[in-house]
């Protein structure tokens, strides 16, 4: 059966991004403050998740929808499933926007929206792929089943409740990185650095906060200190003004009698890649580092100065690890919270992406070595994803790469990288797509943009990939 996919693609591109733009026009970020039975990571993921099950039933998919947790579109026959799994929640849209991040815009051949590249528009890309093989009546040698997740951002609560009810299929990929394959990815785990007790000292740290989610890069990060004098306040703002000009970052200085305020502005990036941003909360406590605070604001201070500050590859805190295959790990700092005198609630989140060779047990215990001697308490926060790897002799990966240099002429090889993707999920899973190399990742940024060219080029290569992998050719 010889299909034109490109063809089948242009043929319905104007109803794919007309799908698309709905979908991006919902605000599908978690909202913990506001989850209910009915909404278990609040009303945004499961506002996503309905829409999209609702395409599949528009379009006469078997739909389920498994408590509003995640649910599926389903399509063929067969006793093995190819898995294909995208999710809806997007991480917060943060600062920075040249325009509305939940009100799409077309511009110089791209779509700009948060989520447009992670994950609505790849997703939206295999749904199309699956929709062509349906409208064609392609006949099939296995079931096709399209997982849509509400949590991948967060915690992958919805995976975890979703395979307590559902089979998982028995081998796929999931469109949430970049082409040729992603065949491999790093462990993910993160560490907390906790810190405790009074903070009384010529300068108090009344307040400081940065981050938006643990596997986000802070572009903003905003101190409150009381200083000893209305002069001291003086001096420091002429000191933050000679430290922002020196340093790659902008940021906004305010007195008000003895009470400062600070704020820094960096870049935003994805955690998985902490080297390709600017963290607005180390750099504010390189800053502040050289200030006479006291207690637990010291410890606080100094760790993110000392420890934290660009260590990307976890060399200042003693873990440095790489493997042959794998790479290097990398750490995030993603989160940073402090109050003045808080007893417990004041910490720092440091995500860390490791390959196989380590393990979260030693990268804890060499944390502890390093940052808990300054002060900090060291714990692991949620879950602990083990370095997953597909073998670049599966047939599944054999067959995507052939898919992928048929459609682009160019070589396909094995990638493994450190973001994680429900393509761990699968013993036989990988990440595929929708990234073409030398694209401009945006995720996770603002401005976050898809370019449309990508986007249905990437549908024609689902739509063949799942042909040939569950089609009867």
């Amino acid at each position: 059966m010889t299909i034109d996919w490109q063809k089948e693609v242009d043929a319905r591109k104007d109803a794919l991004l007309e799908d698309l733009q709905n979908l991006l026009r919902i605000n599908s970020e978690r909202d913990d403050s506001k989850v209910t039975p009915d909404a278990p990571f609040g009303p945004g993921p499961v506002a996503g998740l309905k829409h999209m099950l609702a395409y599949g039933e528009r379009d006469g998919f078997v739909v389920k929808n498994v408590d509003n947790y995640a649910g599926h579109i389903e399509y063929g026959e067969g006793n093995e499933t190819l898995g294909i799994f995208g999710h809806m929640d997007v991480v917060p849209a943060g600062d920075g926007w040249d325009t509305d991040p939940y009100e799409p815009v077309i511009k110089d051949g791209k779509i700009f929206a948060r989520g447009s590249s992670d994950d609505k528009g790849p997703s939206m890309a295999a749904y199309y792929a699956l929709r062509i093989i349906k409208d064609l009546g392609v006949p099939l040698s296995k079931k096709v089943r399209f997982v849509v997740g509400s949590d991948e951002e967060s915690g992958w609560g919805d995976m975890d409740y979703y395979f307590k009810h559902e089979e998982k299929p028995d081998f796929g990929f999931s469109p949430d990185a970049e082409f040729p394959i992603i065949n491999g990815e790093k462990g993910n785990v993160s560490l907390y650095a906790r810190f405790g007790g009074s903070s009384q000292g010529e300068y108090e740290l009344e307040s400081f906060n940065a981050g938006l989610r643990e596997n986000m890069v802070p572009g903003t990060a905003t101190a409150v200190i009381t200083v000893p004098t209305a002069e001291a306040a003086e001096k420091m703002q002429g000191a933050f003004s000679v430290f922002v000009d020196e340093e790659p970052i902008s940021g906004e200085f305010e007195a008000n009698g003895a009470t400062v305020t600070i704020k820094v502005v960096g870049k935003g990036a994805h955690g998985a890649s902490p080297q390709s941003g600017i963290n607005a909360a180390t750099y504010l406590a390189i800053f502040l580092n050289s200030y006479a605070f006291a207690g637990a604001a010291k410890e606080f201070i100094q760790v993110a100065a000392t420890l934290v500050h660009e260590d990307f590859y976890g060399e200042k805190l003693g873990v440095a690890f790489e493997d042959t295959k794998m790479g290097k790990l990398t750490m995030n700092a993603g989160l940073f919270v402090f109050k003045k005198d808080a007893e417990e609630g004041n910490f720092m989140s440091l995500n860390f992406r490791y390959p196989k060779g380590t393990t979260a047990a030693e990268l804890e215990a060499g944390v502890k070595a390093t940052a808990g001697a300054i002060g900090a308490e060291i714990v692991q926060g949620g879950r602990n994803q083990e370095p997953h790897y597909v073998p670049a002799d599966d047939p599944l990966v054999e067959t995507l790469l052939q898919v992928y240099e048929d459609h682009t002429g160019q070589k396909g090889h094995e990638q493994i990288i450190g973001g994680g993707t429900y393509g761990r999920l699968l013993k036989r899973g990988v990440a595929y797509g929708a990234m073409f190399p030398g694209y401009t990742d945006t995720m996770h940024q603002a401005n976050e943009f898809m370019a449309l060219d990508d986007l249905f080029r990437a549908t024609a290569i689902y739509a063949d990939a799942i042909y040939r992998l569950a089609g009867k050719v």
